[in-house]
């Protein structure tokens, strides 16, 4: 009797390998779609987020705080079609983003600050007692 190791995955691995490497069309952006990269980090009075966000402008992103929740949202929109130049390959993700962080009870809502350079948006959210659950905060 011929004994064979049961693999019930290795079916889906051969699935992903080919998606992940098919050539993106329009239709099926949304698969793909655009994720940025994100960083955390906690300091000693400040939580920090950095939010890798190449290309885009601080109007195409939208930072809003409901309950205990911090929303960072946006569109990384496509460039024109360059007729001039001949792509053979675009790596470049676009799409609509939306990020969610839950956010510790002790911040300074009030003082939360979000500055965006050299395509990073750095948010900056301070400790405090007190909690408040709603706010919109500007891009400097």
């Amino acid at each position: 009797m011929l004994l064979t190791r049961f693999e019930p995955f290795k079916g889906m691995q051969n699935f992903h390998r080919i998606i992940d490497n098919y050539p993106i069309i329009e239709e099926n952006r949304a698969i793909k779609g655009f994720v940025p990269n994100v960083n955390t980090r906690e300091g000693e009075f400040a939580y920090h987020i950095d939010i890798d966000l190449p290309g885009m402008n601080k109007n195409d992103i939208s930072i809003d705080i409901d309950e205990n929740s911090l929303i960072i949202s946006g569109e990384r929109k496509i460039k024109e079609e360059v007729k001039e130049e001949d792509y053979h390959k675009i790596e470049t993700s676009f799409g609509k983003f939306e990020r969610v962080f839950s956010l510790p009870k002790n911040i300074d809502i009030e003082n939360i600050t979000a500055s965006s350079q050299d395509g990073v948006l750095e948010i900056v959210i301070p400790k405090q007692e007190k909690m408040i659950t709603k706010k919109q905060i500007k891009i400097k």
